[in-house]
């Protein structure tokens, strides 16, 4: 009888063992499947939000290269088209952003707003910092990422 009772009580330990092991495995993977797909996100939305502020910048430049008033104004149209996309794709990143992220995107919009306000009135906004403000934000993206260590070439 005590033999049973040895083996049954080995048996009950082993299941919960085993459940218990297997539970910690699947809540790591879940962890690790979770945190790539946000990881994913993050980097989709540093591109798109980056991509528009140099469109923006671009188009605001061109603009006030060119003479003829049809082609500045067109320049002009998509500078503010790209603006409206930027403030959407901000909107995103402040949710799924590191904080330092978060500043420094914060820091990209006030020199992209800067450049937009001197282009709207005609004015060359010549260098207004927003170079410095894009490699601080791509600085703290790539924080984020946990891709900071990793070497810029191969």
């Amino acid at each position: 009888m005590a033999a049973q009772l040895f083996t049954l009580l080995g048996v009950v330990v082993g299941a919960v063992g085993s459940f218990l092991a297997t539970s910690a495995a699947e809540r790591a993977r879940y962890k690790r499947e979770l945190a790539t797909r946000w990881d994913e996100r993050r980097l989709q939305i540093y591109i798109q939000f980056s991509t528009c502020v140099k469109d923006i910048a671009a188009n605001a430049a061109r603009s006030l290269q060119v003479s003829d008033d049809t082609k500045k104004a067109e320049f002009l149209e998509v500078m503010e088209q790209r603006e409206l996309e930027r403030s959407g794709h901000f909107e995103t990143l402040m949710l799924l952003a590191s904080a330092s992220a978060i500043d420094a995107a914060h820091e990209v919009n006030q020199r992209i707003w800067d450049g937009l306000v001197a282009t709207r009135n005609g004015e060359d906004p010549g260098d207004y910092g927003l170079v410095e403000a894009l490699n601080a934000l791509y600085s703290a993206a790539r924080r984020d990422l946990g891709v900071d260590g990793l070497p810029q070439s191969l």
